[in-house]
């Protein structure tokens, strides 16, 4: 009988470790809580009217449709069973020879609990089309409110977060607001009503960037009247207000959550293996979870330290750990040596706004137009499809040179913050 590879997760590490070991005499079963596979660093384009859903997103089985070795599972995960090597969901328990825990990450809340009922988050493409009805009811709304208090909050948008995600997702907005948006609304003060606030609760902007690159990111913010606010700690949330810990408060119905994450909640339920604050499972150096060498974890549910502090949720993290994931396993069943893993920096980016990008590789820093164009070239090689990558690049462009955005449609996704 074949081995039996299971692997929890369908993001850029689960799907990159399939592909590989597909090419294998192994049966694999891979399980997802969605049909399809998310590129989540654009989910700020769904979120902001840019890209469409099917843009960003990809069946998984379109992936394997000539592997026969590979089967899809679409269910939720509810615990691990490490003893007896079972993976449970609420359909059945998954029987398993090597489990590869690729599994993701979720919005970190830090255990503030009005944090998770009034704002939105940014890691689902649920999330993100909540964002954007949610943005586009604010202004239908505002423009029929006659009083100014109650209409300059909504129109307030916040921010929490000032890694990559926040400052992305502050960019887009202006380039939404200011840009696609100002001449449609006739009866709206776009310069009295209208605020886009960025909080971060460290003294600086992405803080994984060069000091001159964080400056330049400030400068981009700034043009693009986005106010940001540093060592500001978000402390308390309503759905009318967010009260900063210094005791500054900011009226608004629109707080974006993207100050954190942490892994799926499943990995710390199970009790079967250590984790840290994160609900991350600690790893060894050959991504193996310790006392079972036949379970590895992998991407934004694995702790693994690399010179002495744990390695970032990034995609360059998840997909380098698959290929050595993947090549572990393989030698395990061929009673061969493992191979430890080390992380092999690809640099730092993010896109500030259409044709504004900052990025730093080493001792490579770029800033401007360039680095947005490789930007957009990394993003374009990541997504999954010819017809994405086509459709993707012409929506791009079109907005650089015009600021067009038709994905502004309220669509009927049910979100109760919104019934009122």
């Amino acid at each position: 009988m074949r081995p039996h590879i299971v692997i929890v997760g369908a993001g850029f590490g689960g799907i990159k470790a399939a592909q590989r070991l597909a090419k294998e005499d192994v049966d694999i079963t891979l399980i997802d809580r969605n049909n399809f596979h998310l590129f989540q660093p654009l989910l700020y384009q769904v979120s902001t009217s840019m890209l469409s859903i099917e843009e960003i997103a990809y069946p998984t089985r379109a992936f394997f449709r000539k592997n026969k070795n590979i089967d899809f599972m679409l269910a939720h995960v509810q615990k691990l069973d490490l003893v007896n090597k079972e993976v449970i969901t609420p359909y059945k328990k998954v029987k398993y020879d090597y489990l590869i825990l690729s599994a993701g990450s979720v919005t970190n809340y830090f255990g503030m609990e009005q944090f998770a009922l009034n704002t939105y988050g940014m890691k689902t493409l649920r999330e993100a089309i909540h964002i954007r009805n949610h943005v586009l009811h604010m202004f239908e709304r505002a423009e029929r409110e006659t009083d100014p208090e109650i209409r300059k909050r909504m129109l307030t948008f916040v921010c929490v977060g000032g890694g990559p995600t926040g400052v992305e997702e502050a960019g887009a907005l202006s380039e939404l607001i200011y840009t696609a948006m100002k001449k449609e609304y006739h009866r709206l003060d776009f310069e009295k009503d209208v605020s886009i606030i960025l909080i971060q609760a460290e003294a600086s902007l992405l803080p994984m960037m060069p000091p001159d690159l964080r400056e330049e990111t400030m400068r981009v913010l700034k043009k693009k009247r986005v106010k940001v606010m540093l060592n500001a700690i978000a402390a308390d949330c309503t759905r009318d207000k967010l009260t900063l810990k210094d005791g500054t408060e900011i009226p608004t119905n629109t707080v974006i959550w993207a100050a954190g994450v942490q892994a799926v909640p499943f990995i710390a339920k199970s009790n079967c293996c250590e984790v840290d604050r994160a609900g991350r499972a600690i790893v060894t150096k050959t991504l193996q979870i310790p006392n079972h060498p036949e379970v590895f974890a992998i991407g934004d549910c694995a702790h693994f330290e690399q010179d002495g502090r744990p390695l970032p949720t990034v995609a360059p993290v998840s997909t380098q750990g698959s290929i050595v994931c993947s090549e572990n396993i393989i030698a395990l069943i061929n009673n061969r040596p493992l191979k430890e893993f080390v992380y092999h920096d690809v640099g730092s980016m993010a896109t500030i706004g259409c044709g504004q990008a900052v990025m730093a590789w080493g001792k490579l820093k770029m800033k401007g137009f360039w680095a947005w164009y490789i930007w957009m070239t990394v993003h374009l090689l990541r997504l999954a499809g010819t017809h994405t990558n086509i459709t993707v690049a012409m929506k791009w462009t079109w907005n650089l040179l015009s600021g067009t955005r038709l994905g502004r449609l309220i669509t009927n996704i049910p979100d109760t913050r919104d019934d009122r």
